[in-house]
């Protein structure tokens, strides 16, 4: 019972049972629309990577899948972050598109260096972050509504923006590898890239992501200031009354999830993966699976690295499956339903507690009954002897 009762245990046991449920789910889905090849379709989606013939090729887009995982870690660790002090931003989203304007421009349309246009990216993350926190602390506005607005605001404002660094004769922007961005590039990882097959994706972002996501871990478990933010996030008024500055928390809590929505949109668009389209008419959907990553990993900084590369994962695999039987968005799908099914990550969790504390009564009642019986007999034995 107390191996069942770590917390880690038990977010490992809800997200697992949220996989299997949502993989079931989406193959039953499968068999409704075609059953002749739901289990093939079901296998590739599964496989991702492992669908290519050779090993270099499986290696290669191994790479690209990492690629797409750690922009996907970072929106999942800046809802997190928000979420452990008490906050829903939902507007990661709009943090990370305004984080693809900031470092796309000033790669093609300023020319700056990938510091510089790193930089920019956070900083402008951070300040649609720092917008939400203030509206929140000193209008009373909840962050759920002003952040969804500001996402819509950030995208018609990146739409706007990147429109004067697009190509003539399409809707996207030019490409970094070009003469315009090339220093904005992120640096490859040498060696690394070998070993997949040359993948010039593969940058320096892939391992940052990971030490991001450890540091946002030991900032929340192991200092004063994530204490304070957690307290604020628990109870403000307790927080207050205890001598912390809770409207300064929650702005900076903000401010600090905003910065890493920011960050991973450079860390997808200066990787020179994908292009922005400028024509574009939704939000990216990157910071909104940053939510379903969150709660799938349990709500831990360490988990959200695993349960972010699982969703990327399914949803490259769903690229492979057979589009003359199957509609190419079915991983999405499958993705929708595990995303419903993070909503009872917590529920999981909180019946797994429910039967350890009725195993533990249970054995606490058989271990007292069996401590009694001999107390019984022996009072039963002098009572026999003095008769």
């Amino acid at each position: 019972m107390k191996f069942f009762k770590n917390k880690a245990v038990q977010s490992l046991i809800a997200s697992l049972v949220c996989i299997v449920l949502g993989v079931l789910i989406g193959y039953i889905v499968l068999l409704l629309i075609n059953p002749d090849g739901a289990g093939k379709a079901m296998i590739t989606l599964l496989k991702n990577f492992f669908y290519y013939p050779t090993a270099e090729m499986r290696r290669e887009y191994f790479g690209s899948t990492l690629v797409k995982t750690a922009p996907l870690l970072m929106c999942s660790l800046s809802v997190l972050f928000a979420y452990k002090t008490g906050l829903f931003n939902i507007g990661a989203a709009g943090q990370y598109c305004i984080g693809v304007c900031a470092c796309l421009y000033c790669a093609l349309g300023l020319g700056w260096s990938w510091p510089l246009c790193l930089l920019a990216a956070v900083i402008c993350g951070a300040f649609f972050g720092m917008l939400v926190g203030l509206l929140k602390s000193y209008c009373n506005v909840n962050e759920v509504i002003s952040g969804i607005m500001l996402n819509w605001i950030a995208l018609y404002i990146t739409n706007s923006v990147l429109s004067t660094v697009k190509e003539p004769t399409s809707p996207y922007t030019y490409k970094l590898q070009g003469a315009r961005g090339k220093a904005a590039l992120l640096p490859r990882l040498g060696k690394i890239n070998e070993f997949f097959n040359g993948n010039k994706y593969i940058t320096i972002a892939v391992p940052i992501a990971i030490i991001i996501a450890v540091l946002v871990w030991v900032v929340l478990e192991k200092t004063k200031f994530g204490y304070e933010l957690k307290a604020t996030g628990f109870n403000k008024n307790a927080a207050k009354y205890c001598g912390m500055a809770e409207k300064r928390n929650a702005i900076l809590t903000l401010v600090i999830a905003g910065a890493l929505a920011g960050l991973g949109a450079s860390f997808y668009y200066q990787s020179g993966i994908q292009q922005w389209e400028c024509t574009a008419t939704s939000v990216p959907g990157m910071g909104f699976n940053g939510i379903a990553a969150t709660f799938l990993g349990g709500l831990n900084p360490i988990g959200t690295i695993f349960s972010s590369y699982f969703l990327q994962h399914i949803t490259d695999g769903g690229t492979h499956i057979d589009t003359m039987k199957y509609s190419a968005q079915i991983s999405d799908l499958i993705s929708s339903v595990i995303i419903y099914l993070c909503g009872f990550v917590l529920f999981i969790k909180h019946v797994l507690n429910n039967m350890i504390t009725k195993s533990e009564e249970k054995a606490a009642a058989q271990l007292k009954a069996a401590e009694e019986k001999p107390a019984a007999t022996a009072a039963d034995n002098v009572k026999g002897g003095e008769q």
